[in-house]
């Protein structure tokens, strides 16, 4: 760690230091960056390109006073380090430490808690309207990526921003470097005169000249229809202009002082203020200056070469995806896909490359692409959404008013369903089942490994009405893959092993687990029949009904919230059948929000582990007092 960090314990170290020493101070920020992401993993480039930025924003605005609210907040790791979490940063995203997001309950300096795209000038707009209602005063600061302006939400927040014209700062963070010299370089004078206060002045004391004269109200009407004139011709934020907000801008956001400076003005100007600030994604390491979209999010890695340092051979479900959509598109020319800025991380990279002409990636905006799928697939074609669970979610209303009330045939491919582990509670996949089991005509499928999600894919886009399919992130099992394709029966569950005394229903991720739990009861002379449900819904009625009979007793188990879940769905089904005497007990996460972690602790710490399964089945179903307890079963509860 470098001297001067070492000496940054809260943003008021920050503003006591000179330009000079500032500098320096970004240097050994972006090596803790650099150096602590290797071993953790997490979104290294985004945070690189905003180091400046940070420090400028510290230097100005004095937090916990004025507020900052950061997008999504995968660039805020120079904000945790400069507000009393640098001792803690070496646990970033580990179980039990920093969260790799923006958390009120982590540090006071996070004003709003964050994860999720697009929502940082809602927010802001919202501290803005209850500062006055207050009567307190205070700066609220939006810092939004320009990937993020392309969500609906915030250009919906600007727009009220602009009616409202309440005092607020929206610093858009453009990494693309988009803009040309000349342009740049004119609308940086025009924002030199146009926020310099003597010319503020003079300009009011010219119109209050021009009214006192009798032409002068004429001269006054020309004079602004000529400078709205030159503004649209030379300044490229005149959409933000008409929107009602003041645009700086663009400013070099490696230039500290420059930075500086047009914060300060910024702060000065009464009403919505857009800066426009321009920055490298991966700033300082040349890994990630060169491959920005690899190093957005990454695991550990190997800092001299950049690479990824690799824990499995076996490919993931993202990579079978991909790779299935592909082959079925080959066959299948109806067959398009629509991602939402995660054409990389959804596994369409060679979907775009192969068929252009059918690849849509419509920018951070789940909304516009649900129902985008939604046209096409009334125009004739089965699109193909990929998403995030965890993302599907900002898209409710349009899968449940502008997909399934019209039974139209778009599949969700849904990944990341589950534990997600290091990007925490806003990440975690582990709600999709219930937001979308409600709904009439939704087929919800998960598979049991990598081979069953390719046949799942093609069976969905056969299916003539809406369906999910929900898999895990990373590696599958390891299963051989079939060559050919088979089309599931929609609503068929697969008996893999049967029992007289306990019938153990797994779900997805769950039925490896399942048999394991089965033979370690087997061990302990209890015969378990192990079914993997396949589906969701519908569920398989038959084969439930009748293991439910013959042994008496089930246990449920999914990697997702139990209320209103796989094992909600099961309660149900026995229920309406009349089975009350059916003992069922169901394993899954209970009635909270999953923090960050890896996967394998937080399956301990929420039960979802062989032994736990075995403890609920023996403590619960069989209630069998004592047992012998072998080295394969532990009857430990899980913490």
């Amino acid at each position: 760690m470098g001297k001067l960090l070492e000496k940054v314990n809260s943003p008021r170290d920050v503003r006591s230091l000179a330009f000079t020493e500032l500098n320096e101070l970004a240097g050994e920020i972006r090596r803790e960056i650099i150096n602590t992401v290797a071993r953790t993993g997490g979104h290294i480039a985004p945070s690189l390109g905003v180091v400046e930025l940070t420090l400028a924003l510290h230097r100005i605005f004095k937090t916990p006073g004025d507020k900052i609210i950061w997008d999504v907040g995968h660039q805020s790791y120079a904000h945790k380090l400069i507000t009393g979490r640098r001792e803690q940063f070496s646990t970033l995203r580990q179980f039990g430490g920093l969260s790799g997001f923006p958390q009120p309950e982590e540090s006071e300096h996070d004003s709003f808690g964050t994860g999720h795209s697009s929502t940082s000038i809602s927010a802001a707009l919202g501290m803005a309207v209850a500062r006055d209602l207050k009567n307190e005063k205070y700066s609220v600061v939006a810092v939004i990526g320009d990937g993020a302006m392309t969500g609906g939400m915030a250009f919906e927040a600007l727009n009220h921003a602009g009616h409202l014209k309440k005092d607020l700062i929206v610093i858009l963070n453009d990494n693309e470097m988009s803009i040309t010299q000349n342009v740049g370089a004119m609308s940086g004078y025009l924002t030199r005169l146009r926020t310099d206060p003597m010319y503020s002045r003079g300009k009011e004391e010219v119109e209050q000249l021009l009214r006192k004269i009798p032409i002068g109200s004429t001269l006054l009407r020309f004079g602004e229809k000529v400078k709205d004139s030159l503004k649209y011709l030379v300044v490229p934020g005149m959409f933000f202009e008409e929107l009602g907000f003041i645009y700086l801008g663009p400013v070099d956001g490696h230039d500290l002082r420059a930075v500086t400076t047009i914060l300060q003005q910024a702060r000065s100007l009464k009403g919505p203020v857009l800066v426009h600030v321009l920055t490298k994604k991966g700033k300082g390491y040349r890994p990630a200056e060169k491959n920005p979209d690899r190093f957005h999010g990454i695991g550990a890695f190997n800092i001299e070469s950049g690479e990824a340092i690799k824990k499995s051979n076996i490919p993931s479900y993202t990579d079978v995806f991909g790779r299935t959509l592909s082959k079925l598109a080959r066959v299948d020319k109806n067959i398009v896909a629509v991602t939402a800025a995660m054409q990389g991380g959804t596994g369409l990279e060679n979907f775009a490359r192969l068929y252009p002409e059918r690849f849509f990636d419509v920018g951070i905006a789940e909304q516009h692409a649900v129902t985008l799928a939604a046209g096409m697939a009334a125009g004739g074609y089965h699109p193909v959404v990929a998403v995030y669970s965890t993302f599907l979610q900002r898209a409710y209303d349009q899968i449940l008013h502008d997909v399934c009330l019209q039974n139209l045939p778009v599949t969700f491919a849904v990944d990341r369903a589950g534990i997600v582990g290091d990007d925490g509670a806003t990440h975690q996949g582990l709600f999709d089942i219930a937001y979308l089991r409600p709904i009439p005509g939704m087929v919800v499928m998960a598979p049991k490994d990598e081979n069953e999600l390719q046949h799942m894919i093609a069976t969905a886009v056969k299916h003539p009405g809406p369906s999910a399919v929900r898999y895990p992130r990373g590696a599958g099992v390891g299963s051989k893959m079939d060559n050919e394709f088979k089309t599931i029966p929609i609503g068929k569950a697969e008996v893999l092993r049967e029992g007289k005394d306990v019938t153990l229903l797994a779900l997805g991720s769950m039925v490896c687990l399942a048999e394991k739990a089965a033979g370690d009861l087997g061990f302990l002379g209890i015969k378990a029949t192990v079914v993997n449900a396949r589906f969701v819904k519908p569920l398989d009625r038959e084969i439930i009904l009748h293991f439910a009979e013959r042994t008496g007793r089930i246990l449920t188990v999914e990697e997702h919230v139990l209320q209103g879940g796989f094992g909600s769905a099961v309660l149900e089904l026995l229920n309406d059948a009349g089975l009350h005497n059916t003992r069922v007990q169901c394993v899954g996460i209970p009635d909270t929000f999953v923090e960050h972690g890896k996967p394998p602790l937080l399956m301990n710490k929420y039960g979802l582990t062989v032994e736990h399964v075995v403890k609920v089945v023996v403590d619960k179903l069989i209630q069998r007092k004592r047992y012998t307890k072998l080295r394969a079963v532990s009857t430990e509860t899980p913490v």
